[in-house]
């Protein structure tokens, strides 16, 4: 993408006012924020918000070929994760057909009146999303009582491709880190020649005062000890402000314990060999009384919240799965 093309998409006017403020706070001149910014485009394809979020304004060379950007993750997922397959995991309806094995919770996805009366009379409220989309984008929680027409509101999920599903009941302790909101478990995984791992793990805490905790929506993330299930260090927003505590409940983060964290493991690392077409994948696990379950599976999980919390490039963790599909399949496919 040029640099021209990409400043009309982008919000120009807003990155040169956070390069404003960067200068001043970091007492370094505007024009060299602004180079560093066109020389790290032209050199990784980074955009506004990772130059920013990144802190790539004051990183060394060496660090910053290190992060992903959009530019490596296009060349990536599409090794791992080809798009040829990719309606099994951004078509949510298909999501939650493939993977019902690990989904403890109803649905109404294209079925008829009826069938929409019935689910309305088990559930006075819901989550209403879209067939596609990510970030948490036009999800919302909707109350029975929302619905004045039944058969009005079934033509606008059929004509707008949306689907409703029960909510989900969060465990107790993770509903006192935040109850406005399920806190879920981002945990990336990667299933290749019947073995699968986990690759990263984080936890997405919601604001309380949005009904989901998505990173792009005003949520917070945390890293987690995988082995342990133990929230490690401050939660951080994509503002990058931190937070010791939980702006609303008071709770620590560092050192909560998520319950239930070796059943968040074992669907994880099952349901990562269900497809042996899509090896890498962000899974969305909600930590229940019961275990745990899925909210939905990404097949292009994004890096920004797991660079944001490591505060480094993770182009290390493309390189340990591509050094293990070149070792059994012969081929030298490099980031």
């Amino acid at each position: 993408m040029s640099l021209l093309r990409y400043a009309m998409v982008g919000n120009l006017k807003r990155f040169l006012g956070n390069v404003k403020e960067v200068a001043k706070k970091e007492n370094m001149s505007g024009f060299v924020v602004f180079n560093k910014f066109l020389l790290c485009f032209a050199r990784t394809g980074c955009g506004y918000s990772d130059y920013m979020n990144y802190k790539l304004y004051k990183r060394s060379w060496a660090e910053i070929d290190e992060y992903v950007t959009i530019k490596h993750q296009d060349k990536f997922y599409e090794i791992v994760c080809p798009s040829a397959y990719k309606t099994a995991f951004t078509v949510k309806p298909n999501f939650l057909k493939n993977f019902k094995d690990y989904i403890s919770r109803e649905y109404f996805v294209d079925g008829t009146v009826e069938e929409l009366r019935e689910f309305l009379a088990k559930n006075s409220e819901f989550m209403i999303k879209p067939y596609d989309g990510n970030g948490g984008h036009k999800v919302e929680k909707m109350s029975r009582d929302d619905v004045k027409d039944v058969e009005e509101f079934h033509a606008k999920l059929i004509n707008e491709r949306l689907f409703i599903e029960e909510c989900v009941k969060q465990h107790s302790e993770m509903n006192r880190l935040c109850p406005a909101s399920v806190n879920t478990v981002r945990i990336m995984s990667f299933g290749y020649n019947g073995k699968s791992r986990i690759v990263y793990a984080a936890l997405r805490i919601g604001n309380g005062v949005a009904a989901v905790d998505n990173f792009h929506q005003g949520g917070m993330g945390c890293s987690i000890d995988f082995e342990t299930g133990v929230l490690v260090g401050n939660a951080v927003d994509k503002d990058l402000n931190e937070f010791e505590t939980h702006p609303l409940t008071g709770v620590k983060f560092d050192g909560f314990q998520i319950p239930n964290w070796d059943k968040v493991k074992e669907i994880v690392l099952s349901a990562a060999l269900v497809s042996d077409k899509i090896h890498f994948v962000g899974w969305d696990v909600a930590v229940t009384e019961e275990g745990a379950t899925f909210i939905e599976g990404n097949r292009r999980p994004g890096f920004d919240l797991v660079q944001v919390l490591s505060e480094r490039g993770r182009k290390d963790m493309m390189r340990e799965c591509l050094d293990e599909i070149n070792a059994t399949e012969g081929t030298n496919h490099k980031i």
